[in-house]
């Protein structure tokens, strides 16, 4: 295996880690940087399977809060509320993302073009709710309610498109029907579990006949890679955006979309 192949899937893993959880739009940049850097993975499956790494790296950052809602699930029922909320939020991308599998793969994941101009869109998006005047109804992600939690999930199917970002799209969701910056950003977080988990396993059952033993080394890195910067952002942000809010992501998103756009125009 080439040596710039495995230097490249590290660079990718450590870009997963460090945007999965933030919104820019983790997919859109690994797509465009693979684009550019002539990255061809397998069945289009490394982009999603080293999302493994970023799971693990919020599992292992949530693990007391996690085997406390655990310990209380049987009693609580504001627990088993929330635990619910989670599951209703992830319905609709799970139902979306299954049945437009293919075409996303395919043909959304195959064109740059419409990644960068997700990008543009969405940092104008997130600029402008980040300046919104709004009052927050709720700042703690115990307390959605189930329909709020619904509403959260449609928005997370935005994300289909590459470029959109997935905790992008629940969080302006999420701020636009009532939630503070700090808990919209959290529960994020816990959509993204089963969301991220189901996009894995789903992946590698449509890839297993396409995968083979050599692409292990290539997933390997970038999962590795992506554990330890996803568990460094994971760690920081929410006192991040409670300081600061999403202006930085906003930028973020145009400067990347918009150097994207024309390195495409130019070099394509």
């Amino acid at each position: 295996m080439a040596q710039q192949t495995i230097v490249d899937a590290a660079m990718l893993g450590l870009l997963e880690g460090l945007t999965e959880f933030i919104p820019v739009s983790s997919t859109g940049h690994i797509l465009l940087a693979g684009h550019f850097l002539g990255f061809e993975s397998t069945g289009k499956a490394f982009e999603v399977l080293i999302q493994l790494g970023a799971i693990l790296a919020i599992l292992s950052v949530y693990f007391t809060r996690l085997l406390r809602l655990l310990v209380d699930f049987p009693s609580d029922a504001r627990t088993r509320r929330f635990v619910a909320g989670i599951l209703i939020a992830f319905l609709p991308a799970a139902i979306v993302g299954a049945a437009a599998h293919g075409f996303i793969k395919t043909v959304l994941f195959e064109t740059p073009m419409l990644i960068c101009i997700m990008l543009i869109v969405g940092g104008v998006i997130l600029l402008w709710v980040d300046r919104l005047a709004l009052e927050p109804r709720y700042s703690d992600v115990m307390d959605y309610p189930p329909g709020l939690c619904l509403k959260i999930g449609l928005f997370q199917c935005l994300a289909m498109i590459p470029g959109t970002s997935r905790s992008g799209a629940t969080i302006v969701g999420a701020l636009l029907m009532g939630a503070d910056k700090r808990s919209a950003a959290e529960f994020s977080f816990f959509l993204a579990m089963p969301t991220m988990a189901g996009a894995f396993v789903f992946d590698l059952y449509k890839n297993r006949d396409v995968l083979s033993a050599s692409d292990l080394p290539i997933i390997a890195v970038g999962f590795v890679m992506a554990f330890i910067m996803a568990v460094i952002v994971v760690r920081y942000l929410l006192d991040y955006v409670s300081r600061h809010g999403y202006r930085l992501f906003g930028w973020w998103r145009l400067v990347v979309g918009s150097i994207g756009l024309v390195a495409l125009l130019v070099w394509g």
